[in-house]
C-alpha cells in the first residue's frame, strides 16, 4: 500500500511508526492531538504550510528502502 497525501496520519503510523521522523522532520509535532487522527497528510500540511507532495514522496522512499532490507 502506497502512502498518498489523502492517507489519514493514523492509517500511515500504523503502517510504520517509523515514518513519524518525516512527519516532524518536516515540522509537523502535532502527531498526537486529536485531530490528527481523523486528518489526512494533504489536510494537515495545508493547516501548516508544508508541501504535502514532499511529505508524502519522503514517507513512501523511507517505506521502500526498509522493505529492501
Amino acid at each position: 500500500m502506497k502512502i498518498t497525501k489523502k492517507t489519514k496520519f493514523s492509517e500511515a503510523l500504523m503502517r510504520d511508526p517509523d515514518v513519524a521522523e518525516v512527519f516532524m522532520k518536516n515540522g509537523m509535532y502535532c502527531l498526537g492531538c486529536p485531530m490528527a487522527g481523523e486528518e489526512t497528510i494533504e489536510q494537515g500540511c495545508e493547516a501548516h504550510g508544508i508541501d504535502a507532495d514532499k511529505v508524502v514522496d519522503e514517507i513512501n522512499k523511507k517505506l521502500e528502502k526498509k522493505a529492501e532490507k
